[in-house]
Order: structure tokens, then sequence, then C-alpha cells
């Protein structure tokens, strides 16, 4: 069957994540609108009368519901003191992607990271809502245990080599190859007995944006 010929169901996997809802041009136009707005600490009658539109209308806007005029983008422009451009920026279609070849992964030192416990960065999400940090943890033969670990979002863990026994809040989980491990990291948690060597594990950490 031809690609073009694929039905929308075609082109998800197994997956529970709801279909990507198609962006209009409306839609990312009142989105911006909106988050502009917001960040200035406007409220859409601030807005309107800046920009001597309606307020009604900036309400359609701002939910995707009608495609203004040129003038009255420009005029809203204007009330938010950023080029024209900038309201359709949201309309580009970026889409993050990024490739670290096996070996290559950055060396880094995380926040709490403790002698011993060496931390590959995989990749990184360039952008959104939400940050995706991947990690190739090594556990060398002088590290030590520790279970202090703590911060904001969820945590992916799975064992590829080597064993240990990992401590989430009031928990101990023996971890072998194969064996994988989802928490709240807002709970303490981290390597509590460290069993066989080599020990590698993948974790990825998901926590949402803050905003700069």
């Amino acid at each position: 069957m031809a690609f073009s010929d694929r039905s929308a169901t075609d082109l998800t996997t197994g997956s529970s994540a709801p279909p990507e809802t198609p962006r209009t041009l409306e839609r990312a136009l009142g989105h911006q609108i909106r988050s502009l707005r917001r960040e200035r600490d406007l409220s859409v009658s601030d807005l309107a009368a800046a920009a001597g539109v309606s307020l009604g209308m900036i309400s359609k806007i701002e939910n995707g519901q009608i495609s203004p005029s040129l003038s009255t983008v420009n005029a809203i422009a204007g009330a938010l003191n950023v080029p024209i451009t900038a309201l359709f920026a949201a309309f580009e279609e970026k889409r993050d992607c990024s490739h670290v070849r096996a070996g290559q992964g950055v060396m880094i030192e995380r926040r709490g990271t403790k002698v011993g416990h060496l931390y590959a960065l995989l990749g990184a999400a360039l952008g959104g809502d939400v940050v995706v940090e991947p990690y190739l943890i090594t556990l060398q033969p002088d590290a030590e245990p520790y279970t202090g670990f703590r911060h904001a979002g969820i945590e992916f863990l799975y064992m590829l080599s080597g064993e240990v026994v990992y401590r989430h809040a009031d928990r101990s989980y023996p971890l072998a190859p194969g064996d994988a491990l989802l928490f709240d990291s807002g709970g303490v948690h981290g390597p509590e007995t460290l069993v066989s060597w080599p020990i590698t594990y993948l974790s990825i950490i998901i926590y949402p944006r803050q905003p700069t």
C-alpha cells in the first residue's frame, strides 16, 4: 500500500498516546498570542484595549475560532510589542531529534552525582514543555551505594548489566539485566546494594520544563 493511502491508524504504534492533532494556522496563532499575553501579565481585556480590538474578537482569536485580518494581527503584535512574524512562530513545524553514536554520550555531573557513578547523556530534547534526559549510568567498582537522590518528575530505569538492589521511598527492588523500574522521582531513591559488576543501566528522567 502506498504511504499516501495509509489511514491515520496505520501510522500509530502500540502506545496508548493519543494521536497528534493537526495544528491549524488559526490555532497556532491563538496559542502564540495567549502565551505572549500571559508572559506580559496582560488580561484579555488589557490586550483588547491596547490593540483596539473587541474583547470577543481577542477571545475567539486565542481559541483559534476565527481567521483574523492582517490589520488585526498587526494591531495585536503592536500591543504585545513584538514583530508580526513572532505571532506565527508557533506554526513552524519543529520536530526535535537527537542522534548520539555509541560511546559518544556526553559525560556530565548531574546534581547529586556521587563518586563512581558515571552519567553519559544520550540525547536532549531541544524544546517543548517537557524535558527528557536519557542517561547511560555506569557504577564503577569504587562506587558506593547512595539512596539520597531526589528531584522533580518521573524516572525510568532499565537494567543492562550487573545486579543492584534499588531503593525507592520505603521499598527495595532487586534489579537484574532486563528488569525495569518506573517511579516518582520526588521520592528518595538510588542504588542501595551493589551486587555484581559490571553495573550499567539506562535512566530516563522526565520533568516539566521550568519557565525562563
